[in-house]
């Protein structure tokens, strides 16, 4: 059912890694996988060569990390980009992982930081957060470890201590890159702020407190163009809201429909669309509002009660698709809000899908990869698996580098043609 909404309301390690000698396929993608979902942060890609189906033969190559964690792989050029951590006694060291992404090879592995683990939730890391990166420093959040810049050598530029993240449910929200800032969500138990640095010397630029929350905030924001002026967006416990993104300060924000906030708004046709993280109705709002827009720039709501949802939707087209954890796939009508498929796709998926070529992949946690052609109806094009055998949990995201597709499990990365 769908309504038209009114409402209110450091040390030395042994890396092995295994090479397969194919080829990296050749065609160029015109942008890099900078950041978490990609150079806009909305999980689409303009690649439209990323394999469909695959297997052990169009492995180009598979990486053993030194570093075990859940954040999802970033490129730039030929290097690729990703966190991971590990315990020493009493402390866990955060590091910042960069490969080569010809041949999978590490090219440097830098301990950010050294602090105490932190309490967890069971299916969260001390390394789930994405690097971003300019193409000459990437970045890196690890929580109560801080937030780190290196440069493309490994040498650290500069760090910033933004407090312990109390709550006991560790952090998933990955910075992002802002014209000369660096951008970070830091929702925790108690005092909850968003923050901008200068990306260059980390000095703090805006702060912006931002209502508390009773478990803390995983989602990442993005930045979009309304009207002759851009807007941060950014999902939370409450609902979505919308900041300055050259000065924090506070715009709009829609009340959502339940808790937790951890998927990443998609945009498109002129519209947000935001799931709320517990079950809730899924619904659509329109930007460029000033104050509480709840009644006046909600577009559309439609009922939601397949339980939680971790990933992010993806839009493709005038096809909505939202996965739950449990694996149902479901499509809306992004104009109208209006149901039109439900599928049951198997396993369990925390990681966000993407899309590439008009269709969405999706990466289920036993290493499934599950490749669908949204539309009015369900299309399943195939099911592929990654990493059988490896022990390896798969809950990071997919990237594309050229038109390959990366995938991180835990402790390896993978690239496949």
């Amino acid at each position: 059912m769908f309504r038209l909404s009114c409402l209110a309301g450091k040390t030395a390690f042994v890396v092995s890694i295994t090479i397969v000698t194919i080829a990296p396929s050749t065609a160029a993608e015109p942008t890099q996988w900078s950041r978490f979902r990609g150079p806009d942060g909305t999980g689409v890609s303009n690649a439209v060569k990323v394999p469909v189906d695959f297997g052990a033969s169009d492995v180009v190559w598979q990486a053993k990390l030194p570093v075990s964690g859940h954040s999802s792989p970033i490129q730039w050029g030929n290097r690729i980009f990703l966190t991971g951590a590990t315990t020493q006694g009493d402390g866990v060291e955060r590091h910042v992982v960069c490969l080569d992404a010809n041949s999978g090879g590490i090219l440097w592995n830098k301990t950010a930081a050294v602090v105490p683990g932190e309490a967890l939730h069971k299916m969260n890391s001390w390394a789930t957060p994405s690097c971003v990166t300019d193409g000459e420093r990437v970045m890196a959040f690890f929580g109560a470890g801080g937030l780190h810049c290196f440069d493309n050598k490994g040498v650290k530029l500069w760090s910033k201590d933004l407090g312990a993240f109390p709550g006991g449910w560790g952090v998933g929200a990955s910075p992002i890159i802002f014209k000369d800032l660096v951008i970070q969500k830091c929702d925790a138990e108690g005092d909850s702020y968003l923050i901008a640095l200068d990306r260059k010397t980390g000095d703090e630029v805006w702060r912006t407190p931002r209502e508390s929350k009773p478990r803390g905030g995983w989602s990442t924001p993005i930045v979009i163009d309304v009207e002759g002026h851009q807007e941060l967006i950014l999902n939370g416990e409450f609902g979505v809201a919308a900041y300055n993104p050259n000065s924090g300060e506070p715009l709009w924000n829609c009340a959502g429909f339940n808790g937790r906030g951890t998927p990443v708004p998609v945009w498109g046709h002129g519209m947000l669309y935001v799931v709320n993280g517990k079950s809730g109705d899924i619904y659509a709002v329109r930007p460029g509002g000033r104050g509480d827009v709840t009644r006046t720039h909600m577009a559309w709501h439609t009922d939601r009660r397949g339980g939680r949802d971790l990933p992010s939707p993806i839009l493709v087209d005038d096809c909505l698709v939202a996965i739950s954890m449990s694996g149902i796939a479901t499509g809306y009508d992004a104009h109208t809000g209006m149901e039109l498929w439900k599928e049951r796709l198997g396993g369990n998926y925390s990681g966000s899908p993407i899309a590439a070529g008009g269709r969405v992949y999706a990466l289920a946690e036993d290493g499934d990869v599950v490749v669908l052609k949204p539309g009015k109806e369900f299309e399943l094009v195939a099911r592929n698996k990654v990493g059988e055998g490896s022990g390896d949990i798969f809950r990071s995201s997919p990237g594309v580098i050229s038109s390959d597709l990366l995938i991180r499990g835990d402790r390896t990365l993978y690239r496949l043609k």
